[in-house]
Order: structure tokens, then C-alpha cells, then sequence
């Protein structure tokens, strides 16, 4: 091996590992809050100071009925919201798929970069502009319209993500040998999009389960989310159920999106 070659292998093999200290330190700077996180919430103590390994604020977040109620409300807008827009945002996708419209394509990132303060903002005004003429209060419907207006264009995209690596013959040769364009969709376009659209779904839920902002905003005194309360909880004071019910949120949806990333790239 000539002198000039092995000094670029040096020169990687350095670069290589000095890019998995980077990385290391990134992932621990972005990990290590939940971590500590995650080991206060064993803690028998209310405070930061470790006394002993306990299961007590799990007890307590599983015996509030306040936090069991907010909960519920969490879980029903969720999956209301998640349905909804995992059929709209699928159609539109297809549709984008089919007329190739960049003007329109492009559009559905407005939602994503727009601040949510400005969302939330915008939705309610909306409503109460509504409900002038509908003469309805701010509940738990408003709240998921509003989710189901954000969470339509993060379904679109992944699924639109998933209609790039499909093949338009497929459905043309359909056509040909019979299927009209909506049995063509159902029997041949639909079940390959199927993984795309379960991934989509689970990111939906996770992000309508999560938001606080436009929540907030929107939802009148019988729709308090679990977030909401979480939140709440925290401006009062030092609260270690906090800590618990945190933990278990980011296990449960770290769960749901390891599938859901998994099922994006079947």
C-alpha cells in the first residue's frame, strides 16, 4: 500500500470516528432530558433529590379521575380525527397523484410550515365566524375539525410519498381487461398503498394526540385534552405524576412510530 493511500485511510478511518462522536453527543443532547425524565418518574420523592425506587405517581396518574377523563377525550379525538383524515388525505393524494399539479402539491406543505399559534389563531376565528349563524359553542367537534384540518396533509404526503414508487400501468392495464377506474383503484391501487396509509394513519394519531396549541385554542369547557391538563398541571408546581404520565406518552407513541416508520418503508 502506497504511502498516500493509507494516509487517506487514516485520514477516513479519523473522520468516521469523529463522526460517531458528533453523533453520540447529538443523540444524548436530544435523549437525555426524557431519560431523566423517564427515571424521576420511579422516584419515591416529589422533588429531584432520589429516595428509592417507587411506583406511586403511576398509581396516582391511573387513580385521577381528571387526568382519566382528559384521557378519554385525548384517545376519542385521536382516533375521530385520525379516521377522517386518513380517508380525506388518501383521496387527495390520489387525486395530486393523478393531475400532477405542483401548484397544488406544494400547497399541502403551507400547513406544515405555518405556525401552529397561527393555525389555531385562524381556526378559531373561523368558528366563531361560523357560529353566528349555526348558533354552536366552542366543544370536542371543534376540536377535531381542527385536528382533522392539520393532520389531512401530513396523511397526503406520506401517501403521496408511496403513489411515486407506484407504477400508473398497473391501473391502465386494469382498465383494459375490464375493472372500471374505481375497481381498478380498490383492487389494485389501494392494497399497495396500504402500508403508506397505516404508517400515515399512526403518524396522524401521534400528532393529534400530542397537540397543545391549536387545542387550546379551540375546545371549549367539556373537551380538555390530556395534554391541556398536563400542562396545566405543570404552571401549579412540581407534580411527579407529570413525570409518569410523560413517560408512559413517549413509550406508548415511540412504539408508534418505530411501526409506523417501519410500515412506511414496506
Amino acid at each position: 500500500m502506497s504511502p498516500s493511500l493509507a494516509a487517506r485511510n487514516n485520514q477516513a478511518a479519523g473522520t468516521g470516528r469523529g463522526l460517531g462522536v458528533y453523533a453520540a453527543l447529538a443523540y444524548a443532547f436530544l435523549h437525555l432530558p426524557l431519560v431523566t425524565l423517564i427515571v424521576f418518574s420511579f422516584n419515591a420523592s416529589r422533588f429531584t433529590l432520589w429516595e428509592g425506587f417507587s411506583l406511586r405517581w403511576y398509581r396516582a396518574v391511573f387513580t385521577d379521575p381528571e387526568m382519566a377523563d382528559a384521557a378519554w377525550t385525548s384517545v376519542v379525538v385521536a382516533i375521530v380525527s385520525t379516521a377522517i383524515s386518513t380517508i380525506v388525505g388518501t383521496l387527495a393524494a390520489y387525486a395530486l397523484w393523478k393531475r400532477r399539479s405542483r401548484l397544488l402539491s406544494g400547497s399541502l406543505y403551507l400547513s406544515l410550515v405555518t405556525p401552529e399559534i397561527v393555525t389555531g389563531v385562524s381556526l378559531l376565528a373561523l368558528f366563531q365566524w361560523a357560529f353566528r349563524w349555526l348558533n354552536w359553542q366552542l366543544g370536542l367537534y371543534t376540536v377535531i375539525l381542527a385536528h382533522v384540518s392539520f393532520s389531512i396533509a401530513y396523511v397526503a404526503i406520506v401517501v403521496s410519498a408511496r403513489l411515486r414508487t407506484l407504477d400508473p400501468a398497473l391501473e391502465e392495464a386494469a382498465m383494459d381487461l375490464g375493472a372500471t377506474e374505481w375497481r381498478a383503484f380498490l383492487r389494485v391501487t389501494l392494497p399497495s398503498l396500504m402500508p403508506g396509509i397505516v404508517a400515515a394513519a399512526l403518524l396522524a394519531l401521534t400528532i393529534s394526540f400530542d397537540d397543545y396549541v391549536i387545542t387550546s385554542l379551540v375546545a371549549g369547557v367539556d373537551s380538555t385534552t390530556l395534554p391541556m391538563v398536563i400542562y396545566a398541571m405543570a404552571r401549579r408546581g412540581a407534580n411527579p405524576s407529570i413525570n409518569a404520565i410523560s413517560t408512559l406518552i413517549v413509550v406508548i407513541f415511540g412504539a408508534i412510530i418505530l411501526i409506523s416508520e417501519r410500515m412506511r418503508e414496506t
